[in-house]
């Protein structure tokens, strides 16, 4: 009876990873004349936006935060003057 198991965990390089090896090179080639900074961007371009999504999510929760606490101590002073 044959082994029908197939574990296919998907190991391997990715789109991005096949990119940069890419354009490392075309870089080292002589094809293009990019930045270093350029010809790598595919290993630190995701890391880059999953860094500004974080900040931008920690900037929105303490707009809402800040907004709440003045709220509330507009209520507070409100009930106080009655």
């Amino acid at each position: 009876m044959a082994n029908t198991n197939n574990n296919n965990t998907g190991s391997g390089v990715g789109f991005l990873g096949l990119l940069a090896i890419l354009f490392i090179g075309l870089k080292l080639g002589g094809v293009i004349t990019w930045s270093w900074w350029w010809v790598l961007s595919p290993l630190w371009g995701p890391l880059a936006i999953l860094l500004v999504v974080i900040l931008s999510s920690a900037f929105i929760a303490g707009l809402v935060a800040g907004t709440r606490a003045v709220k509330g101590e507009k209520q507070r002073r409100k009930n106080k003057l009655n």
